[in-house]
């Protein structure tokens, strides 16, 4: 009973408090302009709905404090972790204030978020243990302080990170209130009931305003104080849970900003970004750019995090069925990270794949340095053609194409088994390949060691059902001078008769491989 009234109080007075906050605002001019392209807005909208957030929350739960004391009854919440979360949360609701008028640096957030976490850990709440862990033992502070940081940072950040959408990151966070509610009462914990249902009432109450089209954004201090108050409550609730349900159940529930901001990281380590910058490739952005409005990109993400909520609550019914957990979940992150289609990601499957083909590469690098050593040797056409053919199509080549400077014709008898391609190129090809239109090629200049450009050679392929397992710069290195001298060799080799139509053309190529 209490729970209910503290959550219908707590649900009216974020009502009337965000009514009047957004008025304030609006009649001041505290609103936020689309400045960016990662903005979706159209319009100035406040962005201080943490502050009546912020209002309703603590009213309820500092009614619920004082008012047992002054009036004779047992106090309804205790004190030391109360306080302490209290305090902390404070904290981090005056960081987010502060950022939302003057935005502050990474550093400067972290930092005081840091210190939120440590304040946290010396109420009690913190990491105690982990299910890998054998023996469930609990961790010395040494190992549960720096754990209790990163938890609370990552999920103070992830939610502040989802916070891109109208009512997005407000209505994710009642999902999990939900589940930790749930957890509450599986495993009494009163204290993380009482809380959750004050937070549920609080945000829900904003929601009204927050959802599309939104007339209020929560702002930092709003995304910020809920997903720091999600942190500390998941560690007051873990802390009376047998240990695969403590850790287990607030991962899952919090599942989809953590897969947000687990994402974020990634993708800005493997494309050279700065891991804290911002950017619009978020998972609500790439469904934006699907086609899909704000409203059904909200909805979708809400059965997303219902998901999680849902399958995270299976493991009070039956602890055993964990790793079955795990494995949909995983499941389901690898299909719609794939939907998603990152380039970052695609392009990390490619080098783990090259990396899978890494004896095959190797085989083919060698392969090609030992053409390039058996093309210093070569002097005739026939013979080049043949160290090209065995080098090339192993690796995966279907044809070689030569072109030369000159624009008169050249013999062909001398230049076998060249044989005339289109566009005037001479073609040697060792499988069915259409060399009109190929599907890939790789174009080497010949010159002479004067530097006097002799022509090109390109190697082709048709097709690309199969990557390269080659280094196109191990082509471009030495093989690429060897071959260049092999066919000055050539060249100079050709002797035209007196009666040959390709005499003047071949005297032109030899002297210029002979650089006169």
């Amino acid at each position: 009973m209490l729970n209910l009234l503290a959550f219908l109080v707590c649900l009216c007075l974020s009502i009337v408090a965000t009514w009047h906050v957004r008025n304030f605002a609006n009649a001041r001019g505290w609103t936020d302009a689309p400045k960016t392209e990662r903005h979706v807005h159209s319009i100035p909208v406040p962005r201080l709905g943490g502050v009546a957030i912020y209002f309703s929350f603590m009213t309820v739960v500092l009614s619920a404090m004082v008012l047992p004391r002054l009036l004779g009854f047992t106090p309804l919440l205790p004190a030391k972790p109360t306080a302490g979360l209290l305090g902390a949360a404070t904290l981090i609701f005056v960081l987010g204030l502060i950022d939302d008028m003057h935005p502050l640096s990474a550093y400067w957030k972290f930092s005081v978020q840091a210190v939120a976490a440590v304040c946290l850990y010396a109420s009690g709440l913190e990491v105690q243990r982990i299910a890998l862990i054998p023996h469930e033992s609990v961790f010395h502070w040494v190992y549960s302080l720096p754990l209790t940081v990163f938890w609370v940072l990552l999920i103070t950040n992830a939610f502040n990170l989802i916070d891109g959408l109208d009512g997005l990151a407000a209505g994710s966070a009642l999902f999990s209130t939900f589940v930790l509610f749930v957890l509450s009462l599986a495993m009494p914990n009163s204290l993380v009931a009482f809380f959750t249902v004050t937070l549920a009432g609080a945000t829900l109450g904003f929601l009204r305003f927050n959802f599309h089209p939104a007339t209020i954004f929560l702002g930092d201090s709003g995304s910020l104080f809920i997903g720091f108050l999600l942190a500390a409550l998941a560690l007051a609730g873990s802390q009376k849970a047998p240990t695969i349900v403590a850790v287990t159940i607030p991962l899952i529930s919090l599942g989809f900003p953590i897969l947000d901001v687990t994402l974020a990281v990634a993708r800005r380590f493997l494309s050279g970004k700065p891991l804290f910058g911002a950017d619009k490739q978020h998972i609500h952005h790439k469904l934006l750019k699907r086609g899909l409005s704000q409203r059904d990109t909200v909805l979708i993400l809400y059965a997303v995090t219902a998901s999680f909520g849902f399958l995270s609550l299976l493991l009070l019914q039956n602890r055993r069925t964990v790793a079955l957990v795990l494995a949909l979940v995983g499941v389901g992150v690898l299909l719609g990270v794939q939907q998603l289609r990152y380039q970052e990601f695609a392009e990390m499957v490619s080098a783990l794949q090259r990396f899978g083909r890494r004896r095959q590469i190797l085989a083919n690098h060698v392969a090609v340095r030992h053409a390039a050593e058996r093309l210093l040797a070569a002097a005739e056409m026939e013979t080049i053609c043949a160290i090209l053919r065995d080098t090339l199509e192993p690796i995966g080549f279907d044809a070689i194409s030569l072109e030369t400077e000159t624009r008169e014709p050249l013999p062909i008898a001398p230049l076998y088994p060249l044989q005339p391609g289109p566009n005037g190129r001479l073609v040697f090809h060792w499988s069915p390949v259409e060399v009109n239109a190929p599907a890939w090629e790789l174009r080497l200049e010949m010159t002479t060691p004067s530097e006097q450009r002799l022509g090109y050679v390109s190697l082709i392929r048709s097709h690309n059902s199969e990557p390269l397992a080659l280094d196109v710069n191990v082509l471009t290195d030495g093989f690429q001078s060897s071959l260049s001298g092999a066919i000055g060799r050539a060249f100079l080799q050709i002797r035209p008769s007196e009666d040959d139509g390709g005499g003047s053309a071949t005297r032109t190529m030899a002297a210029a491989s002979t650089g006169d």
